[in-house]
């Protein structure tokens, strides 16, 4: 049996070499491929003697996951562990991979360095037989020095990888759980002498840059060293470490300008790209290069649907080119190192990076009853993982140091105070004194110690952020780690925040959790539905999973925008227009670096009622960072009276790595005059309607129209036009929306409590009178659920004229015991077939939280369109600032104010009775949902409840509306 390192937090590596920074050198012999493969359900069951096995019965892709290849299960947990608290031991049933490959060599007289850039959980090796060392840290590099186990021609690596291991216990991330070889592997072939390790050194306003260089076996070389600038010309040669450069030009995320320096011996070359920046606090304001930076940012985990945790280069650019495009500049490494080369992709194309330790021992906390914030110490203070928790930091720290994307590292994630962190923070602020540390404990008992150079805060609620950045008495600046938590429809409250990030220079922004779902795709389905699966979906246990919590992304997890993805790309954007008190218009400037005139080219539309009545150009002012300017948009001078919008679009001035020329980066629309077109009465010749009234129904007649009104509920039952059936089943009123993820920890129960999803109307009185041409309806009710009192009280006017138009007045009184409701409104069911047109906020979702991706607009759609698939269904799709809409033969137009709409082929009970996408079903029509009002969206699945602006909460208003059939 093999050694039991993995259980010995005292023995984190045998036969490594010491931590580098890194880089592959010019040669490089790739591992990578199909391997020999062995599964074994427990170490128990793996031989004796592993390396005297034959061929294995198996293969397996590396780099790969094995729980992608059939091999094991998915789990997907959050907070606790998927094993016993019982540290350092593993589980006795603790899966292990074995792995075996051929490789050939040359008798070239090279080292052969091996190195493994990701193994979960923790590895042995063998090389022809011969053990050569073990090593553990899943996220970060191993390198072994196999050359005394080699030979020319053919030569045999075997790798057995565990499961689980004592460093396990610091590898509690919020992820789905998978194991096995799933980075690069390689062998560096290096010259005898070499360059073993190199520290870059950049001082600005020296115009300095400075290599320290660490030779292998301490033998010094000569050294030529030659710096190129930017655009790629050479700035000088010589066999000094330092030059100094006039004028430096200095890296940014907006200007990622490097500079690329060789290092060169008489064997080989090293070629380093180096930014030249600074970051710093003054004052209580992150400052790059002597100026205020707003990080606008995203967590990231590596998560792919088919590969897991294997993600390649093609995918690191996806994610890459996604976020430029939509205006975000910075990454947070949730909650573990990326691939050493991702962060090289940072550098080249512009991210801010927070690059965060392999560490995470958020389960601590629910291993025993109660919560005390010595439970999330139970490592922090355990003096047998206080090497565990150094070696983490300066793998991290050696790996990235020269990477100048990374301006801030973290310690970690979630795993609370102690010797053991101030041990590490210690060393790493001995290390490098050019960058911010970064550290979210979590738990509030828990100290935030001078050492830290920013305040971490996780879902604060804007309130929050005000008392924090108010108060004088708090000298850091505040970093958002996390907020706005983007599970399922949302998140509602991103522009709450952005306000904040600019309001206050103490506050230098936040990431928003997270990026993408987390999800395994599984199959197809036949018309082509994706099946992703989830927490539960895997057979576990139902307390050792956390179901859907992992998507919880901006986008898909094959990188589709969500509709919270476009939300926040709009709020990102990087100028903003608005009009003075003079009425003149403005401009201002929301880099950091660039000016506005080097960056965007504005184009600006006008419409009018929706229709689009003039296009054209817009000189881009200069306009410094963080300024603003008069901007002169040269509106034509005979402009209507009522209802216009001007809308200033902004779009790419000049191509950059990942965003073409002229991509919409933005826009603003301003309502350039205070009138709107107003709804006109109707003006109806024909008499008023005939009808005729039993104890149940009104039936109410016209030339070509014969409507009934149940006067048991009061809504109208059936609708039949031009020998049409309009609406398709009786009409409904509506509270109730198809839960979504955020309003499933702060209201969910309120509002099931109250039987809000199970709402019927109980009318008392009934009457019915013509006046002039108009037949009215005057029906009191209420609104209430088995077992509870009255929700709400209505009193209704309904008006229908002799063409059969109706206008319809709702007085509501809501029982002000009752918790705020999600909607109120009317329901319809329509034909399945009709296409949807409206005038309002579009062409993408948007509630009353969630609406700065959408602009004022005619807009023609249709029900598929409306839908948002999210992976777990849920209510989706509502526009609202609407003026009317148009289903098929309908028309429904908002009197006063404006209307919220939902139009789907889904009813809300089969939303939320679908645990997947796939699972839903057409209901036959087009479920037409007309609201007064629909509450906001927010993020409370993981932040703070909506706030009360956005939530429908009034005890009394008035719901006006025109319905209008053809």
């Amino acid at each position: 049996m093999v050694p039991r390192y993995f259980e010995d937090p005292k023995t984190l590596h045998v036969g490594t070499q010491p931590n580098r920074a890194y880089y592959k050198g010019p040669r490089s012999l790739s591992l990578n491929g199909e391997w020999d493969f062995a599964y074994f359900n427990s170490i128990y069951d793996v031989p004796e003697d592993i390396i005297a096995q034959g061929k294995l019965p198996g293969t397996i892709p590396v780099p790969s996951v094995w729980q992608n290849h059939g091999y094991d299960r998915h789990q997907y947990i959050n907070v606790p562990y998927p094993f016993p608290f019982d540290p350092p031991y593993a589980p006795h049933q603790n899966p292990c991979g074995l792995y075996k490959r051929r490789f050939t060599l040359e008798d070239d007289g090279f080292l052969r360095h091996l190195n493994f850039e990701g193994v979960d959980s923790c590895f042995y090796i063998w090389v022809n037989g011969n053990f050569v060392g073990y090593s553990q840290v899943s996220h970060c590099t191993s390198e072994f020095d196999i050359t005394p186990h080699t030979r020319p021609g053919q030569n045999e690596l075997a790798v057995l990888v565990f499961k689980w291991c004592d460093g396990s216990y610091l590898e509690c991330q919020d992820k789905l759980r998978m194991s096995g070889i799933f980075r690069d592997v390689y062998i560096l072939l290096r010259p005898e002498k070499h360059i073993r390790d190199y520290t870059i050194h950049t001082d600005i306003d020296k115009g300095e840059i400075r290599a320290d260089i660490d030779f292998y076996d301490g033998i010094a070389l000569p050294l030529t060293y030659k710096l190129y600038d930017p655009n790629g010309s050479l700035i000088k040669t010589q066999d000094t470490a330092i030059f100094q450069i006039e004028s430096p030009v200095l890296w940014n995320a907006e200007n990622p300008a490097l500079y690329t320096l060789e290092m060169e011996t008489a064997f080989e070359t090293i070629t380093e790209r180096v930014g030249m920046r600074r970051i710093c606090v003054e004052n209580g304001v992150v400052k790059l290069n002597g100026r205020p930076i707003k990080l606008k940012g995203v967590n990231r985990h590596d998560s792919d649907p088919v590969h897991g945790y294997a993600v390649g280069y093609d995918q690191y650019l996806k994610d890459l080119t996604v976020m430029k495009r939509h205006n975000i500049n910075a990454i947070r490494t949730s909650h573990y190192p990326n691939a050493p080369w991702f962060m090289q992709m940072c550098d080249e194309m512009g991210f801010y990076v927070i690059d965060e330790a392999d560490i995470e021992s958020h389960g601590a906390v629910s291993c025993t009853e109660g919560f005390k914030g010595e439970q999330w110490n139970l490592l922090t203070e355990d003096e047998r993982y206080r090497d565990a928790w150094l070696d983490r930091i300066q793998l991290l720290y050696e790996r990235d140091k020269n990477r100048p994307c990374v301006v801030m590292w973290s310690l970690g994630n979630e795993a609370g105070w102690g010797a053991n962190v101030e041990n590490a923070l210690k060393w790493l602020r001995k290390a490098d004194t050019s960058r911010l540390i970064h550290y979210e404990a979590i738990s509030p008992e828990l100290p935030h110690p001078d050492e830290l150079d920013t305040v971490s805060h996780m879902y604060a609620a804007t309130g929050w952020i005000d008392e924090y950045c108010q108060n004088p008495e708090n000298k850091k600046p505040l970093v958002l780690c996390e907020y706005c938590h983007a599970m399922g429809t949302g998140p509602g409250d991103l522009e709450d925040y952005q306000q904040r990030f600019y309001k206050y220079d103490n506050c230098a922004g936040g990431f928003v959790w997270e990026w993408c779902d987390h999800a395994v795709l599984v199959g197809i389905t036949p018309d082509g539905r994706k099946q992703y699966h989830y927490g539960g979906d895997f057979d576990e246990h139902i307390n050792e999973h956390d179901g859907n919590f992992c998507v919880d992304g901006l986008v898909f997890p094959d990188r589709r925008p969500h509709r919270g993805l476009l939300e926040y790309k709009n709020v990102l954007r990087p100028a903003r227009v608005f009009i003075d008190d003079d009425k003149n218009f403005q401009i201002k400037n929301m880099l950091d670096f660039l000016d506005l005139r080097d960056y965007i080219d504005i184009a600006c539309e006008i419409t009018r009622n929706g229709i689009e009545i003039y296009r054209g150009h817009v000189a881009t002012p200069s306009v410094a960072p963080h300024e603003t300017a008069a901007l002169s948009p040269g509106l034509p001078k005979d402009l209507p009276p009522d209802d216009v919008y001007v809308r200033f679009i902004y779009t790419l001035k000049a191509q950059n790595a990942l965003v073409p020329k002229g991509h919409v980066v933005g826009f603003d629309q301003i309502k350039y005059t205070n009138k709107s077109i107003k709804n006109t009465a109707d003006k109806c010749s024909i008499p008023a309607p005939n009808y005729e009234q039993t104890e149940t129904a009104i039936t109410i007649t016209g030339p070509n129209f014969r409507y009934t009104f149940d006067s048991l509920t009061g809504l109208f039952a059936s609708m039949v036009k031009n020998n049409k059936e309009i609406i398709q089943k009786p009409m409904q009123y509506n509270i109730w929306r198809a839960l979504i993820d955020n309003d499933t920890r702060h209201m969910k129960a309120k509002w099931l409590e109250w039987g809000y999803d199970r709402a019927r109307p109980r009318t008392y009185n009934t009457t019915v009178t013509t006046l002039d041409n108009e037949l009215i309806i005057k029906t009191s009710l209420a609104l209430s659920a088995n077992k509870k009192q009255r929700f709400m009280d209505i009193n209704a006017e309904w008006r229908i004229n002799g063409e059969g138009h109706i206008a319809c007045r709702m007085e509501v009184a809501r029982n002000p015991l009752t918790p705020w409701l999600p909607r109120f409104g009317i329901r319809l069911f329509l034909p399945e077939n009709a296409d949807v047109e409206y005038l309002g906020l579009g062409p993408h979702a948007s509630y009353v939280d969630m609406r700065h991706a959408s602009w004022f607009g005619l807009f023609p759609t249709t029900a598929d369109r409306l839908h948002e698939d999210h992976i777990r269904p849920q209510e989706n799709g509502s526009r609202c600032g609407v003026r009317w809409v148009k289903v098929g033969s309908l028309k429904a137009e908002a009197n006063e104010t404006s209307l919220s709409f939902n139009a789907s082929h889904y009813t809300q009970e089969a939303l939320a009775a679908a645990g997947h996408s796939y699972e839903l079903q057409k209901c036959g029509h087009i479920v037409l949902c007309l609201d007064y009002m629909h509450s906001g969206v927010g993020s409370g699945s993981c932040g703070p409840e909506l706030l009360p602006q956005y939530r429908l909460d009034a005890e009394n208003f008035t719901f006006e509306l025109k319905l209008q059939a053809e």
